[in-house]
């Protein structure tokens, strides 16, 4: 992919631009958390009843994957302005593989991700060449799987188009 298939950037590449994000969390014991961010109702992070937990909400790694999930759908939609490129739906399947050696304290076995592969299914009428060029785009922006990537796990996303 060239240069020329990236989108110019909105911002002056020159000029950091840092934000600041901030989230609180509250744990009594177990594995429970309850998490605050902004002025939203917040969400509890949990364990399953079979290791351990309450099953009160997703697990810290499956707040990872669906953190994938959203930051893809916004930069999707953001970028999708951009290139004025019309679509409609998207669903995405989101399927990870992690070797809980990591976690149990064996050396050399890391405590996340080995593997992340998503089905991303958008439907458009847009042409190939349109897909392929919003495709590298979100790709390059989305914070969230950039940071996957470059942790060194092998992220997949595929994605599977169907018309409008």
């Amino acid at each position: 992919m060239s240069d020329a298939d990236f989108i110019e950037p909105t911002v002056d590449p020159d000029t950091r631009n840092l934000t600041y994000r901030n989230v609180v969390g509250r744990n009594f014991g177990g594995s429970r958390t309850e998490i605050s961010v902004r002025d939203t109702p917040g969400m509890v992070t949990d364990e399953p009843t079979s290791r351990g937990g309450m099953n009160a909400g997703p697990t810290p790694v499956e707040t990872v994957m669906g953190g994938l999930l959203g930051c893809d759908s916004v930069i999707t939609g953001m970028v999708a302005e951009l290139l004025d490129f019309e679509y409609g739906e998207i669903e995405y399947v989101c399927d990870a593989e992690i070797d809980t050696r990591g976690v149990r304290g064996v050396e050399g076995v890391r405590p996340y991700f080995e593997k992340v592969t998503v089905q991303k299914t958008i439907k458009t009428n847009e042409p190939a060449d349109r897909i392929e060029k919003l495709k590298k785009n979100v790709e390059q922006r989305c914070p969230v799987s950039n940071l996957i990537r470059d942790a060194g796990v092998d992220l997949h996303i595929e994605w599977i188009v169907v018309p409008m």
